[in-house]
């Protein structure tokens, strides 16, 4: 037979097989209406709108308009982040790689996945997400957040199901979740859109708006900086070389960016970062910029989880910058000083001590954002 017959017909039966797949399972009985899922007496009745306030310290946004906020599907999501059930083996969930405590973020450099296997990035915060544009994850690869909450669940590395709806087969058979669909959507049926609407909801809602920075930008009585940390603004905000020049790249609301970019960590590649995705020359070795917001609790840094401390980070980029990295970001050339930063040991212990104004340890003990079951 002709090979490209062959390839053909193997590309029908796998299509069948998905296809076959994301159908309901036969010795699933769904119920008929919301009713047959609640407790006597219970009524599904609309869902609650969700009041969305942007924080007074960061750039206006509104809520996704195409997903209008509810409490029911703000809880939906919460319980499908922090729900193992997701997994092939329903040991991993969401929250495996993204903990409260640490920004959810995860403290390792790369987490494992449900066989042990290892990524190969660190795993990014998962905080004041409506602000972020131009793609999430490292490489930016999803352009949205509701494509981005669908990719670890088939990452082979991560939560490895075959096909998405391999999972929702198993949240299908769940009368927990069959109640909650029904209870945010109107009706029992759980598909792949829904899904992600419920995972978008939740994700949203994790806003960090009360660090030492935020209440000082507030006026908020008792909150002033110390000595130290206003020597060390000035360094952020500083240019080279008596400054950090940290605000180019970190300047904005968000104490991040939008940009992808080479910061000269490596002279040769063994991660091409953007370039992954879009296979332009010019993005290989280029990353999403991160918050800076919350660094106190999102060690260890970089892309690659390489730099343990912030100590580490700041001797980087004050000695070590790569000149001849492929594609370098100009903002790493450092005014005459041949990519090198004046910093005294003093200046860089106040240059963290200013970062750390922006940590809300709020954010890490919020009950909102805690694991309900």
């Amino acid at each position: 037979m002709n090979k490209k017959w062959v390839k053909y017909i193997f590309i029908l039966f796998l299509s069948g097989l998905v296809w076959n797949s994301c159908k309901p399972d036969d010795d699933v009985i769904l119920p008929t209406n919301c009713d047959d899922l609640l407790a006597p007496g219970q009524t599904c009745g609309a869902p609650t709108p969700y009041t969305f306030t942007s924080p007074s310290t960061l750039t206006k946004v509104a809520p996704p308009l195409d997903n209008p906020l509810t409490e029911e599907g703000i809880y939906l999501g919460r319980l499908l982040f922090y729900d193992p059930i997701l997994s092939l083996d329903s040991t991993q969930s969401c929250a495996s790689c993204h903990h409260q405590e640490n920004a959810f973020t995860d403290p390792v450099k790369v987490s494992k996945g449900i066989t042990g296997a290892l990524g190969r990035r660190n795993s990014m915060a998962l905080f004041n997400l409506l602000w972020h544009r131009e793609g999430f994850f490292w490489d930016g690869r999803s352009v949205t957040l509701k494509d981005q909450v669908t990719k670890p669940v088939t990452d082979p590395i991560e939560m490895a199901h075959v096909t998405f709806c391999d999972a929702l087969k198993k949240l299908r058979q769940s009368a927990l979740y069959r109640e909650h669909f029904c209870k945010t959507f109107g009706d029992d049926e759980i598909t792949q859109e829904r899904y992600e609407k419920a995972l978008e909801q939740f994700l949203v809602t994790i806003v960090s708006d009360n660090s030492k920075f935020d209440k000082i930008e507030r006026s908020e009585p008792g909150n002033s900086y110390t000595f130290e940390e206003l020597q060390g603004r000035a360094i952020f905000f500083g240019e080279p070389p008596a400054g950090g020049d940290c605000f180019h790249c970190h300047g904005s609301s968000t104490f991040g960016s939008h940009e992808f970019m080479n910061n000269g960590l490596d002279k040769t590649f063994n991660d091409f970062g953007r370039f992954d995705f879009t296979e332009k020359e010019n993005d290989k070795g280029k990353f999403k910029v991160p918050s800076l917001r919350n660094i106190a609790f999102t060690a260890p840094y970089m892309h690659d989880g390489r730099f343990a401390t912030l100590e580490d980070v700041i001797n980087f980029y004050a000695n070590d910058v790569q000149p001849n990295s492929p594609n370098l970001d100009p903002l790493m050339k450092h005014k005459n000083t041949e990519f090198k930063l004046s910093l005294t040991e003093q200046d860089k212990q106040n240059l963290i001590s200013y970062l750390m104004t922006l940590s809300d340890s709020s954010l890490t003990t919020n009950p909102a954002f805690a694991n309900p079951f």
